[in-house]
């Protein structure tokens, strides 16, 4: 029922908008289809993602692209929203040569597909990618209720304890990566699991970072709790970093919209978690990483941020047995792909029960686990020393569609009806 909710009061009301929208402006201003319908829907796109406890910005149109990274490696210009644009505008362009039967709207996008492909020809040959370190993630292919079973607790724990033994085995690897909410608990309520991990990473003596969920107490005996990864350092000790908490919660499940979170806290896949608002770069002997949780990696703004505090790499740790065997698991993973484009950082994946893998700074993914099995994959993760023209200017098309838009609007708003439009 909730989610049922969200497409029918979130999701649909905005693609009326665009409709609506697009309908007003065109009888009003005689304005072009290529002109008004593509930054309609980029400034769409960029609202789904802006709205507070319901944002849920999946799969945008740029994304679309992910299998053909060639394509889209001025995605590091322009973002995957630059991506989004100009595929509207293309098929603004292909309607037009339908409608009017006239070769030239198609022969304009085709020519900016070849630029396109020329563009990302170039830097697939000259961009210069160099190791960080080896990471080793761990899949534990854990299912979906029984990982909250509390008969399944330790053996659990020791399965993940077991998988970093393993991982620490494998030539070269300096870091080992847990998936979300890989503990099914809190430290403070199992001191045990604390003492266990810091035992393991003592004897391995290679850093790890562990899935699991935080609290922050208030002196009036209440406490807000977050879906957080804990880096615990070579030694054993996860206090000399702070844990990182989770921004963006997955709406319904992580987070009931507009509700206080402390109805929720006692339902089961009701969220009342908070929001995390600290985002701190890790930092081990080869270099520096930034966390992302579950969804957090459809979020450009997170990435963009690591990068510009000094971040080599990313780290996605995440939980997807919610989508079983659907087409979701794979989209879910298309959004790296992006974000490294995007930061020309490399990125390492940890899923529970797969999709587990490694992104290059070109978008190029590589070690790819199967879903549903047991894995320990370890790969160098790859960076470059480029800060790109999106990382310094942000999310520069989306403010650019989002005054064209309120321009269109206005225009439409202070202008009578134009005939013959087409």
């Amino acid at each position: 029922a909730g989610y049922l909710g969200a497409i029918l009061l979130v999701l649909a009301p905005g693609w009326l908008l665009i409709a609506w929208g697009y309908g007003f402006v065109r009888r009003r201003t005689g304005l072009p289809v290529w002109l008004v319908f593509p930054i309609l829907w980029t400034a769409l796109e960029w609202c789904a993602g802006h709205l507070g406890d319901v944002r849920f910005p999946w799969l945008g149109l740029g994304t679309s692209l992910t299998r053909v990274p060639t394509l889209v490696q001025w995605a590091d210009l322009g973002g995957a929203r630059g991506i989004t644009l100009w595929l509207a505008w293309g098929n603004a362009l292909a309607y037009l040569a339908l409608a009017r039967r006239t070769w030239r709207p198609a022969a304009l996008a085709a020519a900016t597909v070849v630029l396109a492909l020329a563009y990302g020809a170039w830097r697939e040959r000259t961009l210069v990618l160099r190791p960080v370190t080896t990471v080793a993630v761990l899949q534990p292919n854990v299912g979906f209720r029984e990982k909250w079973d509390p008969r399944q607790r330790d053996s659990l724990v020791a399965q993940l304890t077991r998988l970093t033994l393993q991982a620490a085995r494998l030539p070269g690897v300096r870091l080992v990566a847990w998936p979300e909410a890989a503990l099914p608990g809190y430290f403070i309520d199992h001191p045990q699991w604390d003492e266990l991990v810091r035992r393991v990473v003592r004897e391995i003596r290679v850093p790890v970072v562990v899935g699991a969920l935080d609290a922050e107490f208030h002196g009036d005996g209440g406490y807000d709790y977050f879906n957080a990864a804990f880096l615990f350092d070579s030694t054993g000790d996860r206090s000399a970093q702070p844990s990182y908490r989770k921004k963006y919660l997955v709406p319904i499940t992580e987070r009931v919209p507009f509700l206080p979170p402390k109805w929720f806290g006692d339902l089961r896949w009701f969220g009342g978690f908070s929001h995390g608002d600290r985002f701190p770069v890790y930092r081990i002997a080869e270099g520096g990483f930034g966390i992302v949780i579950c969804y957090e990696s459809a979020y450009e703004d997170l990435a963009r941020g690591y990068r510009r505090d000094g971040a080599d790499f990313l780290l996605n740790i995440t939980n997807d047995a919610w989508f079983g065997r659907t087409v979701a698991v794979h989209q879910h993973a298309a959004h790296l792909v992006m974000r490294a484009i995007e930061t020309r950082m490399g990125v390492a994946r940890a899923a529970n029960t797969g999709i587990s893998q490694f992104v290059d700074p070109l978008g190029r993914t590589h070690r790819s686990t199967p879903l549903d099995v047991e894995r320990v994959e370890a790969s160098p993760v790859l960076t470059t020393s480029v800060r790109t023209l999106y990382v310094r200017l942000g999310d520069w098309v989306a403010a650019l569609a989002l005054a064209g838009t309120v321009a269109l609007l206005a225009a439409a708003f202070l202008r009578p009806r134009s005939q013959g439009v087409s």
